[in-house]
């Protein structure tokens, strides 16, 4: 019977999802600056209803930091609301035009996905943050938050739907999928009721999601991300670079689970990690980092093969030496997961080469990746750092959000 009531409103999502694309743009921006306004007046009950959730969570959990709602944060959120209500519409947006030789007028138009399913754990702000992206280009959305935040998601899209109502808009076009792992399992065979199921999450997360998912899927999230410090490296630019793309914020995507250092330059080890010491950072480090560390970095242990690989997500940082950038390149290649790499060099030649080598969605030279960001990039708010090839990969936004369809206008041709 559950399930049934779970399928009669992912019926209603999508009858709505038809409608919605035909939303004048000023009443998308009217309600989305209205739903920051709602959501900063209901500051005390969002932050009353997050105490519930991290009541059932250890603050020495690294996902308490991305569960922790309070005022600060959601003045942040309303501000990420305004800002994608400032945004250009990328909806009825003419990606090509041809005129054919026999008069044939055809264009490729930009239209909304329909149904866009998310899947997440831990961070309620990306309830509000899935609202505005979908609703801003034309879709609804079905949001399938884990149990951890089950009270604050609960809060969160009340408040969506109180606006959505007071302007006039079915409350269906955000629809809270209930919490549970066997629920998600039903919603990943939801076929022709989502049009696009994007997990973002752990790396168990979304093995489970590809393997299971009956609907379309595009990946985001999971991030097992390299910093090599090359030969050729700046020790001050490192140092700092290093530092801010590890500790900057430990439990997201985008922060340094594994250093690459050049044997060249393993005399300068611990200059480049000794600032990670006042967060505390543990190094899992080979063997020959270990031996240039070993007694000045106390928070120190050989790493094991397994710690290669990981998405730390907390304050621990594997190192592995290598004697070229070719052989960086393949330890990237075996152990990472295609989200963002970075160089750390001021031979120009060499710098070049890893932007080219390197498969991932976003690679930097002498800059931290806690830039991959939508924000970052002057994309606003973003849906999830797609690490695929297929439709979307790097930071998804408003346009990642869209599909196209082709109109061709004729005056009574017919074809030989």
């Amino acid at each position: 019977m559950e399930q049934q009531f779970y399928l009669e409103n992912l019926n209603e999502t999508k009858k709505v999802s038809r409608l919605l694309p035909l939303i004048d743009e000023e009443l998308r921006c009217k309600l989305l600056t209205s739903l920051a306004d709602r959501l900063e007046s209901a500051s005390d009950d969002v932050v009353k209803a997050n105490k519930e959730d991290l009541k059932k969570m250890s603050e020495e959990n690294p996902m308490f930091d991305r569960l922790l709602l309070n005022e600060s944060r959601i003045k942040n959120m309303a501000a990420d609301l305004r800002n994608v209500a400032s945004l250009d519409c990328p909806l009825w947006q003419t990606v090509d035009n041809r005129i054919m030789p026999n008069g044939l007028e055809i264009q490729r138009i930009s239209v909304p996905m329909g149904v866009v399913a998310v899947i997440y754990e831990s961070r309620p702000n990306v309830t509000l943050d899935v609202f505005a992206l979908c609703f801003k280009s034309g879709n609804a959305c079905v949001l399938k938050g884990g149990k951890e935040a089950d009270e604050s998601n609960k809060i969160l899209v009340k408040i969506i739907q109180e606006s959505l109502e007071e302007h006039k808009i079915s409350k269906n076009a955000v629809y809270l999928y209930p919490s549970g792992r066997e629920n998600t399992l039903h919603l990943l065979n939801a076929t022709g009721l989502i049009d696009v199921c994007i997990p973002r999450g752990s790396k168990a997360l979304i093995d489970f999601v590809r393997s299971n998912a009956k609907i379309p899927v595009i990946e985001t999230g999971a991030g097992v991300v390299h910093t090599y410090f090359d030969a050729d490296g700046d020790l001050l630019k490192g140092r700092r670079i290093i530092n801010n793309a590890k500790t900057r914020r430990v439990s997201v995507c985008n922060a340094l689970d594994c250093l690459i250092v050049h044997r060249e330059r393993i005399d300068d080890l611990f200059a480049l990690v000794e600032d990670l010491l006042a967060s505390k950072v543990e190094i899992l480090a080979d063997k020959d980092s270990f031996l240039a560390l070993n007694g000045k970095y106390p928070l120190l242990k050989e790493a094991q093969e397994s710690d290669f690989g990981q998405e730390f997500l907390g304050y621990r940082m594997s190192i592995k030496t290598v004697n070229s950038l070719s052989e960086a390149v393949e330890h990237i290649t075996h152990f990472g997961t295609q989200h963002s790499e970075a160089i750390i060099s001021e031979n120009l030649q060499t710098a070049d080469e890893f932007l080219r080598t390197v498969d991932a969605a976003v690679v930097y030279h002498n800059a931290p990746t806690s830039f991959t960001d939508g924000a970052q990039f002057g994309l606003g708010a973003e849906i999830g750092i797609s690490t695929q090839k297929l439709h979307a990969r790097g930071p998804m936004s408003l346009n990642a959000l869209t599909s196209y369809k082709w109109t061709v206008k004729g005056n009574g041709q017919v074809r030989d």
